[in-house]
């Protein structure tokens, strides 16, 4: 045989044998061979795959995450939320594989065991296992570690969680899981769930195989509890797990932060020698120089400057210079030298190539420097541009981003002082120290100018070689390449711009730049629009008005000497044109002063908490410009602040000083009070109290104590916190007391004076409702209390003596379901209703409609009754469904005319009908009969008319015929006598059938229908309908036929018994028949009996009587939401 053959032959074995195992191998058996091949291809198929994306993800990752040295790493690089988003498409292919893995080769079936055969106690573990593929928790535990590196800390719990309880008698994964499951509750910040995950496994004994991730585990857990001494020995075992060099080098310089961190600054030492030992990527290596130097700063300061200057003239650390700066810096803090300090941050921040998070630590420090050294334009400068570049997860960015929006409003006005102050100096001088001084200005401006373009150019150069070594070959991957937007600190540019917080940060403070602080709205480009449009433009200060023609001027005059020297900063006109020396001149600059130093000590006084500074301002202006138009105010605050620092003298100086020269201000009024002092000490209870009985008062009707209390706030407490509240709550009680003008004039004034409240929108609504044309209406009622609302009334001069409740019980009524939309789930109810009415009243319809009234409720109505009674038949019957009762809850009912419910919100509330219905409607008595199961109206088919020969044939049998002469038919087919004497039992030759209110069965199972409600007449039936069965047919004069029903009863002749003629079967018209007294057993001529047909006994026992239906609302015809 040849080798090919032989291969063909052995390639053919191997099939049948693959097919042979496959067929014995299902997950539903548990045997050896079973266990092995789905163990065998569980590793070798999906877990493989599986494996290796896993891999590449973490790759992926290690490479691609930038570590913050400014701060403690993390033990993980998921530990960092800009990295979490890098290589997550492997790590989800690698959870999707380990599903199908667990989905496909699960064994969860037991193994048969041979009742004869002992279990040893492996035996009994084995036996009691959930999962019997011995292969498979790793699936689970590759799943639950890529969903943990991938970010998604949720899912990963659920799995360990679930792992944990499925290897629980297996020592080695249930540790393994356990330990996963904690790192994934201590990434989460949840340490309160790590911490008893721990305990738990404290009380066990760890297997020896899951000891390396416990270590892990209690790493992670001490770090992020900041117990840094006792994750230090847990890390040196981690490091001597650790198998990559990158993550070991990242771990070493972890513990030398955790010995700098408990002050043990040579091991900190030490280790981060070790970290330059490993070789790492060059930015590990050069952070870890630079921890070096700061740790042996105390001791050796000098010769680590000298050794970070030799850094910063290293061509491999341009990119590196900002935080080489930061570290000599520092070093010159630790020595007490603030000024060489400042200087090497400068140079740092100056120096930067990068913005990134070390850039912003850098600037940081620095604004932290000219905070406590008192110089805020500086620090508001140094804080602007860091509150960019870092994370809002730091915990000191609160801090900073207070300190930068309080020196956002600060600075101007200081800078505003500062600048008029130097500009009446200079027009003070000789004009020659003028002119020197205006030309050292102009020199600094032209250095600085050349500094920043000799580092402009040297950017550009230096990102123009990037490009060049970095450009693609390919045309088309270079244009690709050029439209990509740059890297933010790192970062892949892959990566969405709004998945990193640093450049969302770094936009937010580029907008603000240029922009300033705008509010997130529609068209905010535009001048700042406020809730109520007063139809008139905000009044400008004379001051305002001269600097907007000032400004029109200036650009008028750019425009037609755009060369001239007085808009060239290099040029002395530039700066000569800026100079007050004329009067008005001065004047205008006197007021910028003023306005400047009176904002600018409120600002130290109040949001500094700077008293001295505030002082410092505040005296100033009091004292050099006495011509302050609001000195009153000035006054007012220097006596706050003398108070704070305890010198009652001064203060009650300025309070005298507000009694002679402003005895009429609101100041005035206020320190003037005999009640001051109560109030300052308790004045924010008492207004609280006083609001809580003002508004209890608003809602029990009693507007004189609501206008008292507000008079009390307006004033005792001008400046309360709730005096915004208080003229809301006045307005609307002067509204209801039908003063609607005066409402309107405190709702302007919330608006005006309290832009910022959460009242002044809804009061801007109101206002701008009534310039729209609407009417302005009120009414008592509960503001909380939607049922006793009504729109209709402005005062009770009008009252509501117009039109008022019927109680007309005969004319439409309707059942009506009144509820707020959010309290009952309206798609069920409909389907519900609909569904019952269409069950239960099969011969009456029902309109079912939903609205909604002015006061947001809606309103299910169900009308098509006739009356009071039906409707209140209706509405007894539906409240005793319980599944429609359960929806009810919330809601109420009210059985209503449709004349009363035209009134129904307008002139009267919800409540008031339900005092009318309680008077007028519920002691009514309403009929006993089921007037729901009759039509509103009966129609039957007209009979056709009887031919000669049948008229002849029934002529014979002494039927009478009627001739339509006299009674006429109601509709075609039933006649309607007159009530008739009960000793008139009988009539000449005629068939009579009494007439029944009440829907009944008939013996024979057949349905009953009467004629209109209270009807006590007979019906005399035509002659060919007296023929059906179970009617007695009574003899007739043979002679004569009478034509009408003789009002005396006369006794039957007797006639001889002819023969009968052939049946003939009653035409019946569709269901309805007339019931004939049935019940009675009728006679043949011969006076027997007659004999009952077994058919008709058949079909009783087949029609028995109708039960009333149980409705089922959970069936299947409820699955689509909305009927």
């Amino acid at each position: 045989m040849r080798l090919w053959q032989l291969r063909y032959v052995a390639f053919l074995i191997q099939i049948i044998i693959l097919l042979f195992l496959a067929s014995g191998c299902s997950t539903q058996k548990n045997t050896a061979r079973s266990r092995w091949w789905h163990a065998f291809n569980a590793r070798y198929n999906t877990y493989y795959n599986g494996t290796v994306a896993y891999i590449d993800a973490s790759l992926e990752k290690e490479n691609g995450h930038q570590d913050n040295f400014t701060e403690l790493l993390p033990l993980y690089p998921v530990g960092s939320k800009s990295s979490r988003e890098l290589g997550k498409a492997n790590f989800e292919r690698a959870v999707e594989k380990s599903k199908k893995a667990i989905k496909l080769h699960s064994i969860k079936k037991r193994p048969e065991w041979r009742s004869g055969k002992r279990k040893t106690a492996k035996d009994r573990e084995w036996l009691n296992r959930k999962e019997y593929n011995p292969f498979l928790w790793k699936a689970w535990m590759l799943m639950g570690r890529a969903q943990f590196h991938s970010g998604a800390f949720d899912e990963a719990v659920s799995t360990f969680s679930y792992m944990s309880r499925l290897y629980q008698t297996q020592p080695s994964i249930y540790g393994r899981a356990r330990a996963w499951l904690a790192k994934s509750y201590i990434e989460q910040g949840w340490l309160y769930d790590a911490e008893d995950v721990i305990r738990n496994m404290e009380r066990d004994s760890v297997h020896w195989q899951a000891q390396k991730e416990w270590d892990y585990t209690y790493t992670d857990y001490y770090i992020h509890t900041k117990e840094y001494a006792k994750a230090i020995p847990y890390l040196r075992k981690v490091i001597k797990h650790e198998m990559r060099r990158r993550q070991k080098a990242r771990q070493y310089f972890l513990l030398g932060q955790l010995y700098e961190a408990i002050n043990q600054k040579e091991l900190a030492y030490q280790a981060y020698r070790r970290v330059i030992r490993l070789h790492p990527p060059y930015q590990i290596e050069f952070n870890a120089r630079i921890a070096m130097t700061k740790v042996m700063a105390g001791t050796q300061g000098h010769q680590m400057i000298r050794k970070l200057h030799r850094m910063a003239a290293n061509d491999n650390n341009k990119d590196y210079l900002d935080q080489v700066y930061y570290a000599i810096g520092n070093i010159y803090l630790g020595q007490k030298d603030t000024l060489r300090a400042i200087d090497a941050f400068e140079e740092g921040n100056k120096r930067a190539t990068r913005s990134g998070i070390e850039k912003g630590v850098l600037l940081l420090r620095l604004g932290d420097l000219y905070w406590n050294r008192e110089k805020y334009d500086d620090a508001k400068r140094c804080y602007g541009e860091a509150i960019g570049l870092l994370d809002k997860d730091r915990e000191d960015y609160g801090q900073m981003a207070r300190r930068s929006e309080i020196l956002d409003e600060l600075v101007p006005y200081t800078n505003a002082v500062q600048l008029q102050d130097s500009l009446q100096v200079l027009a003070k001088m000789p004009e020659a120290q003028r002119n020197a001084a205006i030309d050292r200005v102009i020199k600094a401006l032209k250095k600085k100018e050349k500094e920043e373009a000799d580092l402009l150019a040297m950017q550009s150069t230096r990102q123009e070689s990037q490009d060049d070594f970095n450009t693609p070959f390919d045309p088309q991957e270079r244009m690709t390449k050029r439209n990509t937007l740059p890297n933010v600190n790192g970062q892949r540019s892959g990566e969405w711009y709004f998945y990193n917080p640093m450049a969302v940060n770094q936009g937010k403070t580029a907008f603000q730049r240029l922009w300033g602080k705008r509010e997130n709205v529609d068209n905010w480009q535009r001048i700042n629009k406020t809730v109520v449009s007063l139809g008139q433009q905000q009044e400008l200060s004379e001051l305002q008005l001269d600097s907007i023609r000032q400004q029109e001027s200036m650009e008028d005059s750019l425009q037609q000497v755009p060369d001239s020297a007085q808009n060239d900063p290099h040029q002395r006109a530039f700066y000569l044109a800026q100079i007050p020396f004329t009067p008005d001149q001065v004047v205008a600059s006197n007021q910028l002063i003023m306005d400047g130093l009176y904002h600018a000590g409120v600002i130290f006084k109040d949001k500094l908490d700077n008293l001295r500074l505030g002082e410092k301002a505040l005296r100033r202006l009091v004292e050099q410009y006495p011509t302050y138009e609001h000195m009153d105010l000035a006054y007012y605050h220097l006596f706050l602040l003398y108070s704070r620092l305890h010198q009652p003298t001064l203060a009650n100086g300025y309070v005298q000083r507000l009694k002679t020269q402003f005895p009429k201000s609101e100041w005035t009024v206020l320190l003037t009070d005999p009640y001051f002092q109560e109030n300052a000490k308790l004045g924010v209870h008492i207004e609280d109290s006083i609001y809580a009985a003002t508004y209890n008062a608003f809602k029990a009707d009693r507007y004189d104590e609501v206008l008292a209390n507000t008079h009390i706030s307006e004033t005792r407490f001008p400046l309360g916190a709730n005096r915004d509240k208080f003229l809301f709550i006045g307005g609307l009680g002067k509204l209801n007391r039908g003063d609607a003008t005066l409402c309107l004039a405190d709702l302007h004034t919330l608006v005006e004076k309290y832009p910022e409240s959460k009242l002044s929108p809804l009061a801007g609504m109101i206002i701008n409702g009534v310039q729209a044309g609407r009417k302005l209406r009120g009414g008592k009622f509960d503001i909380g209390d939607v049922w006793s609302r009504r729109a209709a009334v402005l005062s009770d001069s009008d009252s509501i003596a117009k039109r008022t409740f019927s109680n007309e019980r005969n004319t439409n009524f309707t059942f009506m379901i009144a509820y707020h939309p959010d309290s009952v789930n309206e798609n069920q109810l409909l389907y519900r209703v609909a569904k019952y009415n269409f069950t239960q009243y099969v011969v009456r319809n029902f309109d079912v409609v939903i609205t909604q009234d002015d006061f947001g409720l809606h309103l299910m109505k169900i009308a098509g009754f006739l009356n009071f009674d039906e409707a209140l038949q209706y509405a007894r019957a539906f409240h005793k469904q319980r599944e429609l009762a359960s929806l009810l809850k919330h809601a109420r009912t009210f059985v209503i005319s449709d004349v009363n419910l035209e009134l129904l919100g307008t002139n009267f509330s919800y409540d008031d009908y339900d005092k009318y219905y309680t008077k007028h409607f519920a002691p009514l008595k309403i009929s006993t009969f089921q007037l729901l199961t009759e039509p509103t109206e009966v129609k039957t088919q007209a009979q056709p008319k009887p031919t000669l020969e049948e008229v002849d044939r029934l002529l014979d049998d002494a039927t009478i015929i009627d001739n339509g002469l006299e009674n006429k038919p109601l509709d075609s087919g039933t006649y309607v006598i007159p009530v008739e004497d009960a000793k008139s039992s009988t009539t000449q030759g005629g068939t009579i059938v009494p007439v029944e209110q009440p829907k009944k069965e008939s013996n024979s199972g057949e349905t009953v229908i009467s004629l209109a409600p209270r009807t006590t007449s007979k019906t005399l039936l035509p002659a060919d309908s007296a023929k059906t069965k179970s009617t007695k047919q009574l003899p007739a004069n043979a002679k004569k036929s009478p034509q009408k029903v003789p009002t005396q009863p006369v006794q039957p002749a007797k006639a001889k018994p002819k023969q009968e003629p052939n049946k003939q079967q009653p035409q019946r018209v569709g269901e309805t028949i007339i019931y004939f007294e049935d019940g009675k057993t009728a006679k043949d001529k011969t006076g027997k009996p007659k004999t009952v047909d077994k058919t008709t006994d058949k079909n009783k026992k087949k029609k028995k009587k109708a039960e009333p239906k149980v409705i089922d609302f959970g069936d299947e015809y409820y699955d689509l939401e909305g009927f």
